[in-house]
C-alpha cells in the first residue's frame, strides 16, 4: 500500500477494534480534552508548536505557516518512526486521525503507507467522531433496557453494582466514567475528572458495547457527576425506567461510608475544606458541630449527622421528583456490609429483574 486507506466514521467504528493501534496525530493538549476509545497520541506537533504555526498562520501568511509547520512535522515524523514505531511489523494496521482529518493526519499517515504499513486514515477526523457521539447518545439511551438502583447515600449502591458486574451483568457505572462519587464529598484523592467530552466519549464507548437484549443496571443520578453532565436523553431514560430501593440501617451504612472515605479520616483538612461548601446550606453553625465531631474522633456520631442532616433530606427531595415511582416501589434490604451480604442482594436483584412487558403483544394474546 503506498497510499493510506480512508475511512469513514461508520466503516471506522464498525472495524475499530481489527485496527492494531489507533494514532491520534494532534497536540497532547488536544488528546488530554478527548479521543478516540484505545487511541495513543502521536503528535506530529506539540502544543507549542501547534501554538507558533496558527499564530504565523495569521499574522504572517498561510504560506509561511505550511512551510515552518512542514519542517516541524518532518522532524517529529523522523522520531516517531526511530522511537515510539521502531518496533511494529510488516503486518501493522494503524488507523490515523488528527482534528478534521487533513494535514497532519494525512502526513504521518502517508509516511506509514508508504513505508509499507497497511494504513488508515479517519476521513473527518476527531470532529467527526465527536458527533457521531453526540448522535449516538441522543438516540442510544432509549433503546436500552435500563434497571436504575436507587437508595440513600452509603447504603452500598455503588459496591452492589460492582457485584452486579462479578455476575456477568450489563452495567453503566456512572461515576466510574466520570471518576467522582456524586457528592459534595465525592471527588477522590489525586484524581482528575475527566473533561466534558472525554467523559461523554467514555459513556458512548460502554453504551456501544452493551446486548440490548439484556438489562442494564444503572445507579439513581442526577443530572451531573461531579462536573460532568448526563446527556438529556440519558437522564430521560433513567428516569423513565423502572427500579429497585435499595435499603440498610442507618448505622450500616455510616460503617460503610467511613470504609469507603477513609481518606478523610486519615486528612480530616481535606475534609474540612469540603465541608466549607455546605455552610451556605446550612449554616455556619451547623457545620462547626459537624467539624467539631470529627476533629474529636467521633466518627460514626458525624456521618451519622451528615446523613441525617443533609444527605439524606437531599436524596429524598431529589427521588422525589426524579425517581418517584421507584422510590415507593420494590425494595431490597442490604442485612451487612460484608462481600457476601452485598453479593447475595446484587444476585437477588439480577433474579428479579425480567424483560419489560410488551403491552401489545399482551393485549394479542389475550384476545387470541
Amino acid at each position: 500500500m503506498k497510499h493510506p486507506l480512508v475511512v469513514g466514521i461508520d466503516d471506522a467504528i464498525a472495524d475499530l477494534e481489527a485496527f492494531d493501534s489507533i494514532l491520534d496525530a494532534r497536540s497532547p493538549g488536544e488528546f488530554a480534552e478527548d479521543r478516540l476509545p484505545g487511541a495513543t497520541n502521536t503528535p506530529v506537533l506539540d502544543d507549542a508548536q501547534r501554538a507558533l504555526v496558527g499564530t504565523i498562520y495569521r499574522q504572517d501568511s498561510p504560506f509561511a505557516a505550511r512551510r515552518l509547520g512542514a519542517a516541524l512535522v518532518s522532524r517529529n515524523i523522523a522520531d516517531i518512526l526511530e522511537q515510539r514505531l521502531c518496533d511494529k511489523p510488516r503486518e501493522w494496521r494503524p488507523l490515523v486521525y488528527c482534528w478534521r482529518g487533513g494535514n497532519r493526519s494525512g502526513a504521518l499517515s502517508t509516511v506509514l503507507a508508504r513505508i509499507g504499513w497497511r494504513t488508515a486514515i479517519l476521513d473527518g477526523g476527531d470532529r467527526e467522531f465527536r458527533r457521531r457521539v453526540v448522535s449516538d447518545l441522543a438516540a442510544w439511551p432509549a433503546q436500552l433496557w435500563l434497571h436504575v438502583v436507587a437508595g440513600r447515600t452509603g447504603c452500598g449502591k455503588s459496591l452492589i453494582l460492582t457485584q452486579l458486574r462479578k455476575l456477568g451483568a450489563q452495567v453503566l457505572d456512572l461515576e466510574a466514567l466520570a471518576r467522582h462519587r456524586g457528592s459534595v464529598l465525592g471527588l477522590l484523592p489525586q484524581t482528575i475528572q475527566p473533561t466534558q467530552k472525554a467523559f461523554e466519549s467514555g459513556l458512548w464507548q460502554a453504551i456501544r458495547g452493551f446486548d440490548r437484549s439484556r438489562p442494564v443496571f444503572v445507579e439513581s443520578e442526577s443530572r451531573r457527576v461531579g462536573q460532568c453532565h448526563l446527556p438529556e436523553a440519558l437522564i430521560a431514560a433513567m428516569r423513565a425506567a423502572p427500579g429497585t430501593r435499595i435499603e440498610m440501617k442507618l448505622e450500616d451504612r455510616a460503617t460503610l461510608l467511613l470504609r469507603e472515605y477513609r481518606h478523610f479520616t486519615e486528612q480530616p483538612a481535606e475534609l474540612f475544606s469540603r465541608l466549607e461548601r455546605l455552610v451556605p446550606l446550612h449554616g455556619r453553625r451547623v457545620v462547626s458541630v459537624w467539624r467539631a465531631l470529627a476533629e474529636s474522633d467521633r466518627w460514626e456520631e458525624f456521618v451519622v449527622a451528615l446523613l441525617e442532616a443533609h444527605y439524606d433530606p437531599a436524596y429524598d427531595r431529589s427521588t422525589t421528583s426524579n425517581y418517584a415511582e421507584i422510590e415507593h416501589g420494590r425494595a431490597l434490604e442490604v442485612a451487612g456490609i460484608d462481600e457476601a451480604h452485598l453479593q447475595a442482594t446484587a444476585r437477588q436483584l439480577l433474579e428479579s429483574v425480567k424483560p419489560p412487558t410488551d403491552e401489545a403483544s399482551t393485549d394479542e394474546a389475550l384476545h387470541d
